[in-house]
């Protein structure tokens, strides 16, 4: 057995004193009262009946039915079996950076390559789960939410930073396309909704940690994966064909190198921070970080969001909530004294003197 709203009981408990410290104040005030009245032994032999025992028990009867009504109020529950609670379904929206800093080499073979790879083995060891895809760089452009995890692998496979029509790192825009992805659809709102950001870079535009407090604020989580930290990395220049041709160089004609400042990482970790649950996993040792995050989303799907065995419980408050109803109606018709009972026979001595008065009636 337990209590569904337990902290009714200690109320209960406290009201029930007061009313038996209520009824034994009363009773010592009553005796006080004779006593300021009389001399006691008098004032009892005038009394007909003593109602001080059936005040006794109405009084224990009141207690015991305030006890046993806040009893119910705490929906006393037993368990009654079981029952099996299915899987949850979790949808994942990856967000992919696809900025030209991407093909940074700090990650081999590079850093846009080792996160498709990734992702491949991400969608690969979460099945079960349906998966969207955002690929951004100055705009975003996605895939809809699919169970068809093969489909999101291949679209972010096909694309490559040169492909991005507007350069830059609008984080930002990629996280409210990937919102109004998992908005859009009419199955995501009773699944587990995650999307997982990965970039190297930090918005200049828009306010990517303001718009994750409110997917946050839907019950969305948000993992972030940051490739690259503040150490320059310069920038190859990738031709049409996937090689190298040089790197790349500003108007100074300098390489061009990628870094994140302080402020960056400090947005990245505000990104994750902001939703429930949320890690930012930063890469390290020739890997971008993404199998953590598959191994994070595979404890879950084979824990907290797995097929489980629930304990059913039943309430039975209706049973003290009776019994306390009972109580006071049984209250109520004790009475503090016993119901006095009117004889219509004549004395012996009254019918003695009626007698001679009747015979000489009928004489």
């Amino acid at each position: 057995m337990k209590l569904g709203a337990w902290y009714f009981l200690p109320i209960g408990l406290a009201i029930a004193l007061v009313v038996a410290l209520t009824l034994v104040f009363g009773g010592f005030r009553m005796r006080r009262a004779v006593s300021q009245f009389g001399d006691g032994e008098r004032i009892r032999g005038l009394r007909t009946f003593d109602p001080a025992k059936r005040r006794g028990y109405k009084g224990v009867l009141l207690v015991i039915a305030v006890l046993l009504a806040f009893f119910a109020a705490a929906r006393p529950q037993y368990g009654k079996g079981t029952r099996l609670v299915p899987a949850t379904n979790l949808d994942v929206v990856l967000v992919m950076d696809f900025s030209k800093s991407m093909y940074a080499r700090d990650v081999e073979p590079s850093r846009i390559f080792r996160a498709k790879v990734e992702i491949a083995r991400l969608v690969k060891q979460l099945r079960g789960a349906r998966f969207g895809a955002v690929a951004f760089a100055g705009e975003p452009m996605g895939f809809p939410l699919t169970a068809d995890g093969a489909a999101i692998a291949q679209f972010l496979r096909q694309l490559e930073p040169n492909d991005m029509p507007v350069g830059g790192t609008a984080i930002a825009r990629a996280l409210k396309y990937a919102r109004n992805l998992l908005a859009r659809d009419p199955k995501a709102k009773d699944h587990e909704r995650v999307i997982v950001l990965i970039t190297d870079g930090e918005d200049l535009e828009g306010n990517p940690v303001a718009v994750a407090n409110n997917i946050g604020k839907g019950g969305t989580t948000i993992h972030v994966v940051q490739i690259g930290g503040r150490t320059p990395e310069p920038i190859p220049d990738i031709g049409a064909d996937g090689s190298v041709v040089g790197y790349r160089r500003g108007r100074d004609g300098k390489p061009l190198t990628t870094e994140l400042s302080a402020k960056g990482e400090k947005q990245l970790a505000d990104i994750a921070a902001s939703t429930p649950d949320g890690i930012l996993i930063r890469a390290e040792k020739g890997t971008t970080g993404i199998e953590e995050i598959t191994q994070a989303l595979r404890d879950r799907m084979k824990g907290e969001l797995s097929e489980r065995v629930e304990q059913v419980y039943a309430d039975i408050y209706f049973y003290p909530l009776g019994l306390a109803l009972l109580l006071l109606v049984l209250e109520v018709f004790i009475g503090e004294s016993p119901r006095r009972r009117f004889s219509h026979k004549v004395p012996p001595k009254k019918q003695a003197r009626l007698r001679p008065k009747k015979e000489a009636l009928r004489a």
